[in-house]
């Protein structure tokens, strides 16, 4: 028996459900994607490779899978996909991390370098943000949201890793392979709103920075 020393708290009001994030932030919830199989090797040398798996097209943007391998004499290497981070002790990250971006024909570009981000309200540049990830024993996957689609064109893919010895590297794909990848997305549950995966994001942080591609493609 409390005696009167605990009080019960008063009920707390029902929110109600989230409002849906923004098609920036992930891909659609309760869709099935269409498939682009790119199986594409972007760099590859004696002690590393970097290569791009699986990709899931979605009729607001495409999730794909980036990975990384290492040699077993290069067991030093961490790719960092997901961002600069600092260490103690240690140089920063972007020294040593795995730098991935694209480009789209129009000069917009992404990459996971990181830079402050955009404000609220919908992006004017494409967004890269890093989606879940992980490895070790010589491999890396890092899971890749890139909104919106591409426009009809060449898409480039661009990798730097001079930890590894990979220099800038790029290869480009025909943006109809992902265009007609979406057309064959198709929704579960029709009668769901319209929402993405993850919460309602203002700004972005590491992996979501866009741009434009200078006149020396940089």
């Amino acid at each position: 028996m409390s005696d009167g020393f605990f009080e019960q708290p008063a009920p707390v009001e029902d929110p109600g459900p989230p409002p849906p994030s923004p098609p920036w932030a992930g891909p659609p919830r309760g869709m099935l994607p269409g498939v682009a199989a790119l199986e594409l090797v972007l760099a590859s040398n004696e002690r590393a490779a970097v290569y791009i798996g699986r990709c899931s097209v979605y009729p607001t943007g495409f999730e794909l899978e980036v990975r990384a391998l290492v040699s077993a004499g290069a067991d030093e290497l961490e790719p960092s996909l997901n961002g600069i981070y600092h260490r103690p002790g240690r140089r920063s990250s972007y020294e040593e991390m795995l730098r991935f971006g694209i480009a789209f024909s129009d000069g917009r570009k992404a990459t996971n370098v990181g830079g402050p981000g955009h404000g609220p309200g919908e992006p004017a540049d494409p967004v890269l943000r890093g989606m879940g990830g992980g490895g070790g024993g010589g491999r890396w996957r890092q899971d890749f949201w890139v909104w919106p689609l591409p426009p009809p064109g060449p898409v480039g893919f661009v990798c730097e890793w001079p930890a590894a010895g990979i220099p800038l590297s790029r290869h480009d794909v025909d943006a109809q392979l992902f265009l007609d990848a979406a057309t064959r997305a198709r929704g579960l549950f029709p009668d769901e709103p319209t929402s993405h995966r993850g919460r309602t994001w203002s700004s972005f942080g590491a992996a979501s920075l866009g741009g434009r591609l200078d006149s020396r493609g940089e």
